[in-house]
């Protein structure tokens, strides 16, 4: 739902009705991941998009129907070949999808407010939904505020509330979309497995869906060039926060760069050391100039950014690797350069260069081979982050055990949160995720 926060925000604003519906799991070749959002307000507009056009219509519906009885609803899509009437996914994966009412008089509105607000400014934020349990739970939601505080609640439980919250706040540090479990215990809370509406398979205890809101990741360009200006456009389409960097002050200017995010007139060693990057962090190299490539790429060697590439022929790339090796660079870290920067598109435009940057960046961060998906046998859409992270198996998204829990003791009766739990796939269908299948 964060995805279209921007617009989302604005209802807010305006006071207007609205339901949103979430992709809260998956499971195979779903088109959309956790955190795909459709709003539709009570006048029909309607915007985001759930699944690339498979169900919309369905979902628009729930949405209306949702605007209409005021109830927050769970609902499976997959596939079939036994009935072709049946709304689901041509592709033959699976979506669990949420489905809940933001009317302007309601009591979880503002706390809606506190997480779109805060993901429309770019700012850290995140929002806790209860997506599985008993039914008076289903859809209570906690925004959760980097340094800890927040708006909302799950039911009166402080210690409930608590245990959500600092179980959010690791996966809000890590910029992760994920579900968890948490299982409290004592008088008043019941069974969801006996509370009518609330899933009749669903593990005693709440699943807690998590869409976190962080800051833009970073794309550090250096070399204020002709291909640089193409690459700036499609880091902004790709939602990097751009910077520029060269040493020349008439090529480092905003007539040239109109879109970046920040030009900075220094040497690009000077720049890179006094900029914050982390591991989502993108190095595009394309001085092509030794005396600003050497020292640049020595400090970004032994960063740890998601991708570095350097600009140039072969032979630069022999020349820039020697020069690296000789001031003490090792396999390890040289091993981490991409150059010639991009993948072999054919390229011979700064545009069409730009896409093959930014291709061979894609390809890095989900782990894409980079050849045509006629020629690959992998799955089309990569789960590399969740993988690395624990949060989906490896083997494609199947479905593996509930991990184990741990207890936590807070000021009330134990709370038990679990890690991440795994994404529901078509094995699941008598698995712990309420709502009730489309006809497929």
């Amino acid at each position: 739902m964060l995805d279209i926060a921007d617009e989302l925000n604005r209802w807010l604003e305006e006071g207007r009705d609205f339901a949103v519906a979430t992709v809260v799991a998956v499971g195979g070749s779903a088109p959309r991941g956790p955190g795909a959002a459709l709003a539709v307000d009570a006048d029909g507009t309607a915007i985001g998009s759930v699944s690339g056009g498979c169900v919309e219509g369905a979902v628009y519906e729930l949405c209306m129907q949702a605007l209409a009885d005021g109830e927050t609803v769970r609902e499976r899509f997959g596939y079939s070949d036994e009935d072709a009437f049946a709304v689901g996914l041509t592709c033959g994966g699976v979506l669990d999808i949420l489905v809940a009412p933001v009317p302007s008089d309601g009591p979880g509105r503002k706390t809606f407010q506190t997480a779109l607000s805060a993901a429309a400014r770019g700012e850290a934020a995140a929002l806790a939904r209860v997506v599985c349990g008993p039914p008076r739970f289903l859809g209570r939601a906690l925004a959760v505020r980097h340094d800890g505080s927040y708006e909302g609640g799950l039911g009166g439980r402080p210690d409930l509330d608590r245990a959500v919250v600092d179980e959010t706040r690791t996966l809000l540090d890590a910029g992760r979309t994920a579900t968890f479990d948490v299982a409290p215990s004592g008088a008043g809370w019941g069974s969801p497995r006996t509370e009518s509406g609330g899933g009749p398979h669903c593990e005693p205890g709440l699943s807690v869906f998590v869409e976190s809101s962080v800051p833009p990741p970073r794309m550090l360009v250096f070399g204020a060039i002709d291909f640089a200006a193409a690459l700036v456009r499609v880091g902004k389409f790709l939602g990097y926060h751009v910077t520029v960097c060269d040493a020349r002050p008439v090529f480092a200017t905003r007539t040239r760069f109109p879109e970046a995010d920040d030009i900075v007139v220094d040497w690009p060693h000077r720049c890179l050391r006094r900029t914050r990057t982390d591991d989502r962090t993108v190095v595009c190299v394309l001085t092509h100039d030794a005396k600003f490539d050497v020292p640049l790429l020595e400090a970004a060697l032994r960063l740890p950014a998601a991708y570095i590439g350097a600009m140039g022929s072969r032979r630069t790339h022999e020349d820039r690797d020697r020069r690296l090796r000789e001031i003490g660079l090792t396999d390890a870290e040289l091993a981490r350069l991409r150059s010639p920067i991009g993948l072999d598109l054919g390229a011979r435009t700064p545009e069409e260069t730009a896409l093959s940057i930014a291709a061979e960046i894609v390809a890095a961060r989900h782990g894409g081979t980079g050849l045509p998906l006629s020629e690959s046998h992998t799955p089309i859409h990569h789960d590399t982050e969740a993988r690395r992270l624990g949060v989906i198996s490896a083997s494609d998204r199947v479905a593996r055990p509930r991990a184990d829990r741990q207890e936590l003791r807070n000021t009330g009766s134990p709370v038990r949160v679990g890690v991440a739990a795994s994404m529901p796939t078509a094995r699941d269908q008598d698995g712990a995720f309420p709502g009730t299948a489309w006809p497929i």
